[in-house]
């Protein structure tokens, strides 16, 4: 399939590292200046079957399938949209990466072919994170929904289909929440930054990164599963609810968590933690799938 790569950014490089690793052909585009030079030393694949043209009409002519990566600003996408609408054959799926906007928003821009507008979030870095949140809009066909969920299956990707349009989608609602009772405890002096990030990846997390919420809660109640938890524990569960925080991003707590995560870091560069956490993502995600249910 031909595929169009439109903002080459961060996400854009990935999902055209994980497009060429499939063996489709990519046609990239972006309006900054040096964005080719850029993209071609962040693709980790071969790059034979990737061109790029900074004409956005030209690029998405002949795509079989359209993934949007631009600016998250909803005026930013009128324009990109309205082109894509006007320039991609009329059956192809135009799928945005937005990490926020409502498809029937974007679908404002689509005159002419609303119904197979949808976003389809990824999570970072594409090429290694499986999770696609596949979100039709209000004009969006289920033709194009069951195309956009095919097309990322293909891709070794686990897609999930929402019901129902929310900002932020669902993954990113459940970090918000984490992140939200996270900051409280710095705000309160709770825990350090660091001390944190440790009671996450060190503990829940490892479970998190193996089965979902539920099926944790599930495994923890014994042989009486979910519902011995939700009888035992339910109660308990909603007073901590009740206690949780409501920060507030004041410049003060913006710079006690900048501050914990300097710390944290201890001098470590970035580009090697990313490094070491992609080798150990590629890792798991191996281990993951050569098991029968995770």
């Amino acid at each position: 399939m031909r595929i169009a790569v439109v903002g080459t950014g961060v996400i854009g490089a990935s999902w055209t590292t994980l497009f060429l690793q499939y063996g489709h052909e990519v046609v990239a585009t972006d309006p900054a200046p040096g964005a080719e030079a850029r993209l071609r030393a962040a693709v980790t694949a071969d790059q034979t079957r990737l061109t790029f043209t900074t004409d956005l009409a030209r690029a998405v002519a002949d795509a079989g399938f359209v993934q949007e990566n631009g600016p998250e600003r909803p005026e930013a996408k009128d324009e990109v949209f309205a082109v894509l609408d006007a320039a991609a054959p009329p059956e192809t799926v135009l799928a945005s990466s937005s990490s926020g906007l409502l498809p029937s928003r974007i679908q404002r821009a689509c005159a002419a072919h609303p119904e197979r507008v949808l976003v389809g979030h990824p999570f970072n870095p594409p090429h290694l994170i499986p999770l696609v949140e596949v979100v039709p809009g209000e004009r969006t066909g289920e033709a194009a929904v069951e195309e956009a969920m095919a097309f990322y299956r293909g891709l070794g990707r686990r897609p999930i289909r929402l019901r129902q349009e929310l900002p932020g989608h669902v993954a990113n609602r459940l970090q918000a929440a984490l992140w939200r009772e996270a900051y409280s405890l710095v705000e309160r002096g709770t825990a350090s930054v660091a001390d944190i990030d440790t009671a996450i990846a060190h503990g829940p997390g490892l479970r998190w990164a193996l089965l979902g919420p539920f099926l944790n809660q599930h495994l923890s109640g014994g042989a009486g599963g979910i519902a011995h938890v939700l009888e035992h524990l339910g109660p308990p569960m909603e007073e901590w609810w009740a206690d949780l925080g409501a920060p507030s991003l004041t410049p003060e707590l913006t710079r006690e968590i900048t501050r914990g995560v300097a710390e944290e870091l201890g001098g470590t560069a970035e580009a090697e933690l990313v490094a070491e956490r992609d080798a150990l993502l590629a890792l798991l995600l191996d281990a993951k799938n050569r098991t029968d249910h995770l």
